[in-house]
């Protein structure tokens, strides 16, 4: 049974998602503004929520979103096959979330952490799964990129990069529940704030940010 709640998560999700792609994939500078954007919203959220914190979660949070919204202009690049690139690491952090959503509602079963009462080992391993989708697309589609190659290496840094998603979800949940609010704010209907959205997006970007910066792939 579809819920309102979950009817609101997925209309935002129809409308938000092709506005997002475009706007990345359109020009360096819709992209551009979109980050700014992000980081304007996500800044105001972390500020918000750690209002009764001391002041260094605030100031290292913000830095961290300063930091990221950096490696992503960096990531989408002005090459066609940089966005690509950029949008499938994005596209392993929703997939990765919508495998933990649905494996977590249809098998339940043990509690992950009590940071978040909603996460669960079923949970993850539907994260770690769906996490595969993107390359899968890619192939089929027929982009070209050593990183779409079904190979152990590329394995390795899906599953990484599904792991760091997760653990963006986690941390994000860690200080709603410290300070007690459910969501970050209430801008996305179904989903609430923008960080309850792009909590383990962020995460993955800076992770694979810092990978191909150190050139380490």
């Amino acid at each position: 049974m579809i819920t309102n709640e979950i009817s609101k998560r997925i209309f935002t999700s129809i409308i938000l998602f092709p506005l997002v792609i475009f706007l990345i994939t359109y020009s360096q500078v819709s992209s551009t503004i979109l980050l700014i954007l992000i980081f304007l919203i996500s800044t105001y959220e972390w500020i918000k929520i750690n209002s009764n914190n001391n002041s260094f979660f605030s100031i290292l949070g913000v830095v961290f979103l300063l930091v990221v919204c950096f490696l992503a202009f960096i990531l989408r690049g002005e090459a066609f096959e940089d966005t690509i690139l950029f949008i499938y690491i994005i596209l392993i952090s929703i997939s990765s979330d919508i495998g933990g959503y649905i494996f977590g509602k249809l098998f339940k079963g043990y509690k992950l952490t009590s940071i978040s009462p909603n996460k669960t080992y079923s949970g993850v391993l539907g994260s770690l799964t769906f996490s595969f989708i993107p390359i899968v697309v890619y192939n089929f589609i027929g982009f070209q990129n050593n990183l779409f190659l079904l190979n152990f290496n590329n394995v390795l840094i899906i599953l990484l990069l599904s792991m760091v998603s997760q653990v963006g979800d986690i941390t994000v949940s860690y200080f709603k529940r410290k300070n007690k609010i459910k969501d970050t704010g209430n801008i996305l209907p179904g989903h609430g704030g923008l960080l309850d959205r792009i909590d383990g997006i962020l995460f993955v970007i800076f992770i694979f940010g810092l990978i191909k910066l150190l050139k380490l792939i």
